[in-house]
């Protein structure tokens, strides 16, 4: 069963996040996060981790392992390193997310679209997926030692039958969304630098819109829960997790 359109009766919080930028907070359990491509063509790389307990995070190797999968789409849960499910993909038009993409760095960036430093540039100026994710991490007291494989939302890398991996630049159209459902207290930290293998050849990378939501109950026939058996023990062990307070 899909869930309902995130209304203004049920919204709690928006924002709106531009693109080359960064974004975190705490999705308390309970609610839901809406990000929206506002334009088409954004790539929104995500990390995710256990406020209670900073050294848990979102773990890509578990995740795919567990739901026999290289990409990500609505139904599949996002795993901790611990077992968890942190988020669940509740609702989802794009379709599919990367995982196995990583981020962009500072020489990557400076190969493929030049020098735009922020002496000459002001706000205009470049950064890489990894710097802006080393920024907000910083707030958190998370720093280099935090980066682990990361999602990318919106964004689709295939393997073709050359055995080479493709970027699809048109995955993600205008205003599409995912809905990712929080099963136990997350802290999302996001950026929006351009994806990695995204062949377009200027720096413009697309801005996203967000929503945070209360989230409908999970229902028996719940599309996440009953997608794998590993989710349904993973969403057992975050609800005994969650009852310890």
């Amino acid at each position: 069963m899909s869930n309902p359109e995130a209304t203004p009766g049920t919204v709690v919080h928006r924002d709106a996040v531009p693109g080359g930028r960064y974004w975190s907070m705490v999705i308390r359990r309970g609610f839901t996060l809406r990000l929206v491509d506002r334009d088409g063509g954004a790539n929104v790389s995500m990390l995710l981790y256990n406020p209670r307990n900073l050294l848990e995070r979102y773990n890509m190797a578990d995740t795919l392992k567990g739901q026999h999968t290289s990409r990500l789409t609505r139904g599949n849960m996002l795993y901790s390193d611990m077992g968890r499910v942190m988020l669940s993909i509740a609702e989802d038009t794009a379709g599919w997310h990367d995982t196995i993409g990583g981020i962009t760095r500072d020489a990557d960036i400076a190969r493929k679209y030049g020098e735009h430093r922020y002496q000459e540039y002001g706000n205009d100026f470049y950064r890489s997926g990894r710097e802006l994710f080393l920024v907000e991490l910083a707030k958190w007291g998370l720093g280099r030692q935090d980066l682990v494989a990361n999602l990318n939302l919106f964004s689709k890398v295939y393997a073709g039958a050359d055995g080479v991996l493709h970027f699809d630049p048109g995955n993600s159209g205008p205003g599409d969304h995912v809905d990712l459902r929080a099963e136990m207290d997350t802290l999302v930290v996001l950026n929006t630098a351009p994806h990695p293998m995204d062949p377009a050849p200027d720096y413009a990378p697309g801005p996203v819109d967000l929503a945070i939501y209360r989230s409908p109950p999970v229902l028996e026939d719940d599309c996440c829960v009953n997608l794998r058996p590993e989710n349904a023990r993973a969403f057992a062990n975050t609800a005994i997790y969650n009852c310890q307070g």
